[in-house]
């Protein structure tokens, strides 16, 4: 008896492939993970702000829920960051010598730099630290850093009024400058999510960078002038003026002196660097924008591999 096989099925022609496609587009099936448009990722992201905001409050109630002060951590924490700094800045090295005021310049400094620092560390395990909400679920993944970030700035809201009854203390008192902080927080918000959100790419390719990440924010830090002032530094005469230029332009410097403006009443306009609030909003659209779309761009990466 002779057996027959049965030729072998032929790879479908790029006709049946075609047909098979624009099936597929009339009854609205489409690749599973694909990356949606930015304008239909943009309204799947609004039409998860309750999941962002919500998200962002439990991991802010539960974050000291093991320790016995509980979230007077939240405060505690950028408290004793600042005594340490004053003792080493302020009285070893002198850095308080020509700051009128140094306790509230250097307690808005410390506070300030806090919610960038902490929010570009909490990008960095946006998705690494949350795989399997990213594997389990499909939603935008952009929710996650920007979740993030909205925790921090709702810690950083909570020290605000730690940081306002400390300047009252020294004589700082709230006058219609105050109300400069809102635009600038506003600014330094739109700027530190654009970061965690760029953070949050490369950490998800490259998970070592969050053990980099602390000693590239202390770095930053002293180059920002949290403890002292840039602007004694550029009366000094000890660095070129292209390098008293860079870290007056430096970001996280920008938006500590508009903090330093707005609430500390010695520190005036004349210390700030030239358009300061065209700078302010340059680097927070440019950032914002521009890490929004580079996360963007890799949507259907993220928890494969």
């Amino acid at each position: 008896m002779t057996t027959t096989l049965a030729p072998p099925t032929q790879p479908a022609a790029p006709a049946e492939q075609e047909d098979l496609a624009a099936l597929a587009r009339r009854h609205g099936l489409s690749v599973s993970g694909a990356r949606p448009s930015l304008p239909s990722y943009v309204r799947q992201l609004w039409s998860r702000r309750d999941f962002i905001t919500a998200f962002a409050t439990a991991r802010l109630t539960a974050q000291f829920s093991q320790a016995r002060l509980g979230q007077v951590w939240q405060v505690m924490t950028p408290l004793l960051n600042a005594a340490v700094y004053y003792l080493i800045f302020g009285v070893i090295m002198n850095a308080k010598n020509g700051v009128p005021d140094y306790v509230p310049f250097l307690m808005t400094g410390i506070f300030v730099w806090t919610f960038t620092s902490n929010t570009a560390l909490a990008g960095t395990r946006a998705i690494s630290g949350n795989l399997g909400l990213v594997r389990a679920l499909h939603f935008p993944r952009a929710s996650l850093p920007i979740s993030l970030a909205f925790q921090q700035l709702q810690q950083l809201l909570f020290s605000l009024a730690t940081l306002a009854a400390i300047l009252a203390c020294f004589g700082e008192f709230p006058t219609w400058s105050w109300l400069l902080a809102v635009p600038a927080l506003f600014l330094q918000a739109l700027f530190s999510t654009g970061l965690a959100l760029v953070l949050a790419r490369v950490s998800a390719r490259t998970p070592d960078v969050s053990q980099l990440m602390p000693f590239v924010l202390r770095t930053w830090m002293y180059a920002s002038g949290a403890m002292f002032s840039i602007q004694n530094l550029a009366h000094s005469g000890r660095f070129p003026e292209a390098v008293v230029l860079a870290l007056q332009c430096n970001p996280a410097a920008v938006y500590i002196d508009l903090m330093r403006f707005a609430l500390i009443e010695s520190f005036t306009a004349s210390q700030l660097p030239p358009h300061v609030w065209a700078l302010a909003a340059g680097w927070a659209l440019l950032v914002f924008a521009g890490g929004f779309m580079w996360f963007w761009k890799a949507e259907e990466t993220y928890g494969r591999g």
